[in-house]
């Protein structure tokens, strides 16, 4: 309950505070490229219930549920052609995620908590990691703090496991403070070739047909 107030009074007086600063940035993503400035993607948040997490656009304007996530390349830098120059920006700066003050006012999300994965992802997840789902998903998170995309997939949701065994409130706020630095020296904003989910999947994949075969 204490949490959830927090989450309430925190991320309510964020969006007044900062609707300036969400307005700007609106306004500079719609005139940098076409389309919406928000980027609505289906998720899978607390007992694997789904809802839409909001985040600023930072790529040319695709409809979310046309992606094909399980062929979606992965972003390894910003240099990427699909970013735009306003996203490299706020991806840099993770200001990209502050949409998601409305998520966690909601009661979709919390501030701190696993990072609100993919419907896709749900398949490459073992069931020992599936504590994860036990808690709202967060804005920042242990996963986060130790180094975001740039962890290994397994890595990740071992640090999400971890966070729910352990969780507080006074880590939650040691992983807000953290998260502070690890915003600042902008470390982990882009993954790497061969430490992504889809590996993992088609991984998992390969071996259950050879268990069938065997």
């Amino acid at each position: 309950m204490i949490k959830r107030i927090f989450d309430i009074v925190a991320s309510g007086g964020a969006l007044v505070v900062l609707s300036p600063l969400l307005l700007l940035l609106t306004l500079w993503i719609r005139l940098d490229s076409p389309g919406s400035a928000l980027f609505r993607q289906r998720r899978i948040g607390i007992g694997q219930k789904e809802f839409r997490v909001l985040k600023f656009r930072t790529m040319f304007e695709r409809d979310p549920d046309s992606i094909d996530q399980y062929k979606e390349g992965v972003i390894t830098t910003s240099e990427d052609p699909r970013i735009t120059r306003s996203g490299r920006f706020l991806r840099k700066t993770s200001l990209d995620e502050l949409p998601q003050l409305w998520n966690i006012f909601r009661g979709d999300m919390s501030i701190v908590g696993p990072r609100p994965i993919i419907p896709e992802q749900l398949e490459a997840v073992p069931s020992e990691f599936m504590t994860r789902f036990d808690v709202r998903p967060g804005l920042t998170g242990l996963a986060q703090v130790r180094g975001r995309r740039s962890l290994a997939w397994l890595d990740q949701l071992a640090a999400d496991a971890e966070y729910v065994r352990d969780q507080g409130f006074l880590y939650d706020i040691k992983l807000m403070l953290l998260t502070v630095y690890v915003v600042l020296t902008g470390k982990g904003i882009y993954g790497e070739e061969g430490q992504n989910w889809r590996d993992y999947r088609d991984e998992m994949r390969a071996k259950q047909r050879q268990t069938e075969k065997g």
